[in-house]
């Protein structure tokens, strides 16, 4: 492969690096647990947006329940989040005629 088309690559991959972390940044998951009882919202970039308890739960003697579930939630919608960004790559990979399973700088 001559050096033009190494240095046309190497910037069709930048563009789509910034335009994957741009949709990344806009995507939404949401994490519930105990039956959808507790849902949690995260960002592409890990932030809770949003938490949602159901009343039922607000009990201080259950408070580690409430806690354990918050977790799961939260843990739910995480992976969530990183599976989405996992095909987002792999599909930028295959656009970009990279060899399956290549790890790319994210």
């Amino acid at each position: 492969m001559d050096m033009m088309k190494m240095m046309k690559k190497a910037k069709e991959m930048q563009a789509k690096m910034a335009e994957m972390q741009e949709q990344v940044a806009e995507m939404e998951a949401t994490g519930v647990s105990g039956g959808d009882m507790v849902k949690v919202v995260l960002t592409g970039k890990g932030q809770m947006k949003s938490l949602s308890i159901d009343p039922s739960l607000i009990n201080a003697d259950d408070a580690e329940i409430l806690e354990d579930l918050i977790i799961a939630a939260h843990n739910d919608a995480k992976a969530k989040v990183e599976a989405a960004m996992q095909d987002k790559m792999q599909s930028m990979a295959s656009d970009l005629g990279l060899p399956a399973g290549m790890k790319l700088p994210f």
